[in-house]
């Protein structure tokens, strides 16, 4: 049985149990997981959005193959289980082709999914919730439309199961995700304005969860698949969790009350979370136990290890001379401004906020650019300039007192490959414990 079934099962049975879904392509955020789960036991559900890996390469220049092969040798070499890993693609449609015709998209919508499947991703969100080229300018996609163009893909989704199955019998079928949050996945376009952690986020209007279901069922039973329901875990919602450059919108279960009890009527359903990041442990475990049980999050991850990059960087540059300094503060933002093509729409403001927000944003753009070569052979010298020298525990506690505390109690070994990745882990935790119940 696939473990999100599992999970639903559990809750049934009233245990308030939710799972982590990680979206990071980054290596040491990837192994940062990975050796989290072997640690703990748990599962490790790492999700593929569409623009990330898709059949044109992504902004990863990878297919959905090259990303699940990736991951599977960092487990097998971690020693982790390949049961022990659940790959999920997220917002599998159009969205990337939203420029395009509905029949240009959607063709290139059902390739896409089909590689996924065919890769054993078993965790498919689909989200065709973006209008398309040739849609209404002037008016709402219509939730029948969004339901028809989803149920297409699932469509091609179990096709594409049925042949797996052909080559590999013990094939895991796959789950499905349907709905999507608002706004679109990577966090909010803020203006750079920290009073709007004052406003309110809208929820999800029960109308619209129940519109959403009756959409998808009516266009189950017009594809002559009613039967796909029981292949449908959850539902993407916007439960009032969102960031922006330098704000946080933190849940509150009495603004999501009406929408979380209206759940507890579809026992086979739970609600999927999306940018989750930078919530309290409590507001994690508190929308667990309200029905929102898998937990999405992509940019604190990476965050958290751009944070203890940025530390090791000032360490580096009190204990070795300048001029052999691996300068990897400096080389990232010369990699940003070089390319800016991944955070120029999403920042706004004068040059110094621009400056600012490249290296601080929540919204973390810095992430598209932590892969880029002269990215990470900074980062490498870093971390072999780090290696050569004993790093004082004073000057640890000055710039990452969080794992000071860690490598005190003999928690963490004093090694900077391994303190860039709890940089990673310090944002783990907390969901960690918040999904156990």
């Amino acid at each position: 049985m696939h473990p999100l079934k599992q999970l639903i099962i559990k809750r049934q049975q009233g245990e308030a149990v939710g799972i982590a879904s990680y979206c990071t392509a980054n290596n040491l955020a990837l192994d940062a997981l990975m050796e989290h789960g072997l640690a703990t036991d748990e599962y490790v559900l790492i999700e593929a959005t569409a623009n990330q890996v898709n059949q044109f390469g992504g902004y990863t220049g990878m297919l959905p193959k090259d990303f699940a092969d990736i991951v599977y040798k960092k487990a097998e070499q971690m020693g982790l289980s390949a049961e022990h890993i659940i790959l999920g693609g997220d917002h599998l449609g159009p969205l990337v082709w939203s420029a395009d015709t509905a029949e240009v998209a959607m063709e290139k919508s059902r390739e896409l999914v089909r590689l996924f499947v065919l890769a054993e991703y078993t965790k498919i969100h689909l989200d065709t919730s973006m209008k398309l080229a040739d849609d209404p300018v002037d008016e709402a996609l219509s939730p029948d439309v969004v339901a028809e163009r989803g149920v297409e893909l699932y469509k091609v989704c179990i096709e594409a199961f049925e042949e797996l199955k052909t080559e590999k019998a013990e094939a895991l079928r796959p789950v499905f995700i349907i709905g999507s949050e608002v706004p679109i996945p990577g966090g909010m376009q803020s203006h750079g304005d920290s009073d709007t952690e004052e406003e309110e986020l809208e929820v999800t209007k029960v109308t619209d969860f129940e519109r959403t279901l009756e959409a998808y069922d009516l266009a189950f039973h017009k594809a002559g698949v009613p039967e796909a329901w029981n292949d449908v875990i959850a539902v993407v919602v916007q439960p009032g969790v969102e960031f922006g450059d330098d704000s946080i919108f933190h849940y509150d279960s009495e603004n999501a009350s009406d929408l979380c009890a209206r759940l507890k009527d579809f026992p086979n359903l739970v609600f999927e979370g999306h940018s989750t990041d930078y919530q309290t442990f409590e507001s994690l475990t508190q929308m667990v136990e309200d029905g929102i049980a898998i937990l999405k999050v992509g940019p604190a991850l990476t965050f958290g290890l751009r944070e203890a990059l940025f530390s090791l960087s000032k360490i580096e540059a009190e204990l070795i001379p300048a001029e052999s300094c691996a300068h990897y503060i400096e080389v990232l933002e010369a990699m940003m401004l070089e390319n800016p093509g991944n955070w120029q729409k999403h920042y706004q403001g004068t040059e110094a906020e621009l400056a600012f927000k490249r290296k601080y944003s929540f919204s973390d753009r810095a992430r598209y650019y932590m892969g880029l070569d002269a990215v990470v052979n900074a980062q490498q010298k870093l971390f072999e300039n780090l290696s050569r020298v004993r790093i004082p525990l004073n000057i640890l506690h000055q710039y990452m007192p969080f794992q000071y505390e860690q490598v005190v109690r003999g928690e963490l070994e004093l090694d900077p490959v391994a303190l860039a990745k709890n940089g990673v882990i310090q944002f783990v935790q907390d969901y960690s414990v918040a999904i156990e119940g």
